[in-house]
């Protein structure tokens, strides 16, 4: 894959990116670090990806991982060895009303199979899907949204 066209993939599937950063950090810094090394981990994998998914389930996936890992390392080391095209950061952040970041810190108080299953439900994916990307099964994604949804209202009621 060029350089180009990766650059083309990631502004195109940003969204997914930031959301996931906004999910998994509470600060603007460690947000733009995993923005960062989500993206490095799409351009490290990208060669190994079969297609049997769409771009957008993949993404979501990588970015999940990297997430999740990155969360449970103590200190992360970056070190990029292999060569990533240039002009890939998160400079171009959008403002989130006081509304969406409110909604951000309580799914921050979720676990991480929590805000994995309800970051893909509010993308409008299928429960096939959530299930194919998170490892749980078809019928136990509606239960988790269900639980998580009374979480949030318990969290949010606060």
């Amino acid at each position: 894959m060029s350089s180009e066209a990766f650059l083309e993939l990631i502004d195109a599937h940003q969204n997914i990116i930031y959301k996931i950063t906004r999910t998994y950090r509470d600060t603007r810094e460690d947000q733009e670090d995993l923005f960062q090394e989500i993206v490095f981990q799409l351009w490290k994998s990208y060669g190994s990806f079969r297609q049997e998914a769409k771009i957008s389930t993949w993404i979501y996936r990588i970015a999940l991982n990297t997430a999740i890992a990155m969360y449970r390392k103590k200190k992360v080391a970056m070190n990029y060895q292999e060569k990533m095209p240039e002009n890939i950061h998160p400079s171009d952040y959008q403002e989130i009303s006081e509304n969406e970041e409110r909604m951000y810190q309580a799914l921050r108080q979720l676990n991480d199979v929590e805000k994995a299953v309800v970051s893909l439900y509010l993308e409008d994916y299928s429960y096939q899907e959530i299930a194919q990307i998170t490892g749980i099964s078809e019928n136990y994604v509606g239960v988790r949204i269900n639980r998580i949804k009374q979480k949030l209202k318990k969290i949010l009621t606060v």
